[in-house]
């Protein structure tokens, strides 16, 4: 007669410690690129919020005849309408100077205003942003504050 084989039911140890120790590779390797995604991200999205205050210093401009001292009066009031010290232009995220891990400013000066733009966190950005009412973005790589003599983004 045909003997039964006895099958086991099941993966061995060492065949589980394998497919373990694939997975920690695939995610030692992934994670880094994840990460440098996202601050790429990140850094996308700070060079598009100096780009909307732009178009709303324009607005501000264009309605107070000066332009904003500061973000919060871009930001939405408090209560009741709009006023040149609360313009409702932008949400309360980028008003209060924060917004996707960027600290961003915004300061009038004799012929217009500037724009910074630092990350909050070191995990934030691996750049820095200038920008004034000529609306070119400068940048600088690294912690250093980007100034007006900074390389003009391309």
């Amino acid at each position: 007669m045909l003997r039964q084989i006895n099958r086991r039911r099941g993966f061995s140890l060492i065949e589980l410690l394998i497919v373990i120790s694939i997975i920690l590779i695939i995610i030692t390797v992934a994670v880094p690129k994840f990460q440098k995604a996202q601050m790429g991200a990140r850094e996308v999205a700070a060079i598009q919020a100096i780009r909307t205050i732009h178009n709303v210093e324009v607005q501000y401009q264009s309605v107070y005849g000066r332009y904003a001292n500061s973000l919060q009066e871009l930001g939405p009031p408090a209560s009741g309408p709009a006023t040149p010290s609360a313009a409702d232009l932008i949400g309360n995220d980028l008003s209060g100077g924060e917004k996707g891990q960027y600290k961003f400013t915004l300061t009038a000066n004799a012929g217009g205003y500037v724009i910074t733009a630092m990350p909050a966190n070191p995990s934030g950005g691996s750049r820095t942003f200038y920008s004034d009412q000529t609306m070119v973005i400068h940048q600088n790589f690294g912690a250093e504050a980007a100034t007006a003599s900074s390389p003009e983004m391309k």
